[in-house]
């Protein structure tokens, strides 16, 4: 064995090659996906221009699923339909959405789901899950839009031929199955985190994929993986350097690298995606300390990464 040292885009790569690769020695997974993993955002609350706020989308059979709705949501979503050529992603196909919890970080894009696609020519109403809450969010929101709303509504507006497309129809979930189509089925899980939080595990004809949401390590996690194909879980290295509120409510609420190996050797994934990286370290080391204490195969997502 030998390790050599190199960056990290070149570790993504080779992270995504080692996957195609352990994936074809396994006959059942020879098929290529019509399941994908799109990351449209990955940071945490920070402003990094480099990284959007947390939001996700499951992409199966042409629709997208999105977990989230992190700041410029929308204009990620746009940026991987031009880049990477997903159709599913373009503004007015985005209809569906899960929130894992209502802290602004993963909900300010929301305002931005609702009405720019609309803008843009969406014409069908938009279907959101999440914890209690949302169903007054969403209220408020479309309320605060009100004369946005009735402007371009009007006879000389120019939404006036599609007045459905900015409407939404929330849906507040308890554990448990909460959506099914065609295309997958989803189930929520509890988590722990400052508020009331939920992670998500999507179930289609090729893949299972568990997302964590913002959240400590929980058994509910674990059960709700147990192999599956794909865990995206958050985790934080808060510095020393980081005030003591801060890194008392990061020990609390999120996952540290040690916690998240700890978690990730018992729940087996046989891909783990880290996403919402943040409390101060660089990828390099967080993906240098990720490494010394799992063995399994892993990569810290970027923004616009498919997997």
């Amino acid at each position: 064995m030998f390790i050599v040292k190199i960056g990290w885009p070149v570790l993504a790569s080779l992270c995504v090659l080692l996957a195609g690769a352990l994936s074809a020695a396994q006959p059942q997974t020879l098929a290529p996906s019509r399941t994908q993993v799109v990351f449209l955002g990955t940071g945490a609350p920070p402003a990094n221009p480099d990284r959007s706020g947390p939001a996700t989308a499951i992409v199966v059979n042409g629709v997208a699923y999105l977990v989230d709705l992190g700041p410029g949501v929308v204009r990620r979503a746009n940026a991987a339909f031009i880049e990477k050529r997903i159709d599913a992603l373009q503004p007015t196909k985005l209809r569906v959405a899960f929130i894992t919890h209502l802290h602004s970080d993963h909900t300010v894009g929301y305002p931005d789901l609702i009405f720019t696609p609309w803008s843009l020519g969406r014409r069908e109403p938009i279907a959101v899950y999440g914890p209690r809450g949302i169903t007054a969010m969403t209220e408020h929101l479309v309320e605060a839009y009100r004369v946005d709303i009735e402007t371009r509504g009007n006879p000389n507006g120019q939404e006036r031929d599609y007045p459905e497309g900015y409407k939404v129809h929330p849906h507040e979930i308890t554990p448990g199955v909460i959506y099914r189509d065609s295309n997958l089925t989803v189930t929520a899980f509890p988590t722990k985190h400052a508020m009331e939080s939920y992670g998500y595990r999507f179930d289609t004809a090729d893949r299972s994929i568990v997302i964590s949401g913002d959240t400590n390590p929980t058994q509910a996690t674990i059960d709700a993986c147990r192999g599956c194909d794909v865990l995206i879980h958050e985790t934080q290295a808060f510095l020393a350097t980081r005030s003591a509120v801060s890194k008392e409510f990061g020990e609390k609420y999120h996952t540290n690298p040690m916690q998240m190996a700890d978690l990730a050797r018992e729940a087996k994934p046989k891909l783990l995606l880290i996403y919402h990286q943040g409390g101060g370290v660089a990828v390099e080391g967080l993906f240098d300390d990720l490494r010394s204490r799992y063995s399994g195969l892993f990569a810290i997502a970027r923004d616009l990464d498919v997997f």
